[in-house]
């Protein structure tokens, strides 16, 4: 990681806001993310109880996915298509997956999504990252394409070499890096991991 960059971008960014994202200006572009309703959606939808019934998940999955603004135009309405084409097992396989993924052992839960979503062509990175930044919008990662590839371009992240198929390698190590590049910052600037993402963005 290239901190000097990331020092300068930040001193940037606070001359220009100088209360970080809690400037006028940066409140009102968050609004429009209504991260606050999000968060709150995605933990009563997927707290580690409501996980009693996949149908119900699957649709919960839907209803959040459907409602984000950071998720593209083009993948909502063909992911809840494929809420609505998968057979029983499936469904399991994917709501199972994504219960590990929040609740139990990541790795195994990420892949089993990626396994149900493949075939669809929707193992799509933000998709596969969503519902896990709102539930813990302080230790996941969102992973936009166009994004990820810039960030560690400039800011010269190693050994990182994005690729448009989701693994669970990548995505570990793409959020270690995020993570350590968010605690070298100042709290205003990061007050969760998708405003912390959105300032790495306009830094570039």
């Amino acid at each position: 990681m290239n901190i000097h960059k990331l020092k300068q971008a930040e001193a940037l960014f606070l001359q220009k806001y100088p209360e970080g994202f809690l400037h006028p200006e940066m409140q009102a572009m968050g609004k429009k993310h209504k991260m606050d309703k999000m968060i709150e959606l995605a933990q009563e939808s997927f707290s580690k109880p409501e996980f009693k019934n996949a149908r119900a998940i699957a649709d919960n999955m839907s209803k959040v996915i459907g409602r984000s603004s950071m998720v593209s135009m083009f993948e909502k309405p063909k992911f809840k298509e494929l809420m609505s084409t998968l057979n029983e097992k499936e469904l399991q396989s994917l709501t199972d997956g994504l219960k590990a993924f929040l609740h139990g052992n990541q790795k195994k839960g990420f892949e089993a999504m990626v396994e149900v979503l493949r075939p669809a062509k929707l193992a799509k990175w933000s998709l596969m990252t969503i519902l896990p930044n709102y539930y813990y919008p302080n230790d996941e990662v969102f992973v936009k394409p166009t994004t990820a590839k810039g960030v560690i371009q400039y800011f010269e992240l190693e050994d990182l070499e994005y690729k448009p198929t989701p693994t669970w390698n990548f995505y570990e190590r793409y959020r270690n890096s995020f993570l350590e590049m968010k605690a070298a910052v100042n709290r205003s600037v990061a007050p969760n991991n998708a405003s912390f993402g959105g300032f790495l963005m306009m830094s570039m």
